[in-house]
């Protein structure tokens, strides 16, 4: 998962992680665009997010050494289902633009479909999320959407569902 001659590293998700997480979570420009509304929300999502590197799906991307993103997979616990999975991404907000989030989607499909045998990746992604785009390139096609999914001070959000074949 290393390349010693780039700034950009990836390792498996730790316990630790879970501060930057909450960190990254808490800023208002990067949590507009996941579901959680308050700390304590967030607090749970955190954790949960954390509780999947006991069985090594998740992976934190490092810059120079700290963590600058992280990817997640909600590996199913049912065998007509192991062969799909959720997934979500976050990148830090000033670390936007240097292909972190492309990097490490490549790392996490690849250990998706590798450690996991995962043959179906799919997301969520917001309407107007700029990521979108980078799903796109990736090889995510859309395949339905969800009309009014947030409500937030009497706006709503929709969502829009991905996936992609390994």
């Amino acid at each position: 998962m290393q390349d010693t001659a780039s700034p950009l590293t990836f390792r498996l998700t730790n316990q630790e992680d879970a501060v930057p997480l909450s960190q990254w979570l808490s800023d208002p420009k990067i949590l507009r665009w996941f579901p959680m509304y308050d700390a304590r929300e967030i607090e749970d999502a955190v954790r949960i997010w954390i509780g999947y590197s006991r069985i090594q799906a998740a992976i934190t991307a490092l810059w120079n050494g700290e963590p600058c993103g992280m990817a997640n997979l909600y590996i199913q616990p049912y065998k007509k289902l192991s062969h799909t999975c959720l997934l979500s991404i976050i990148v830090k907000e000033d670390m936007r633009g240097k292909g972190i989030g492309r990097q490490l989607l490549e790392q996490l499909m690849k250990h998706a479909k590798e450690k996991f045998k995962i043959e179906i990746l799919h997301l969520e992604v917001y309407e107007g999320n700029p990521a979108k785009r980078l799903y796109e390139r990736l090889g995510f096609k859309e395949f339905g959407s969800q009309s009014r999914f947030i409500k937030e001070e009497g706006k709503y959000i929709g969502k829009v569902f991905m996936q992609k074949y390994l």
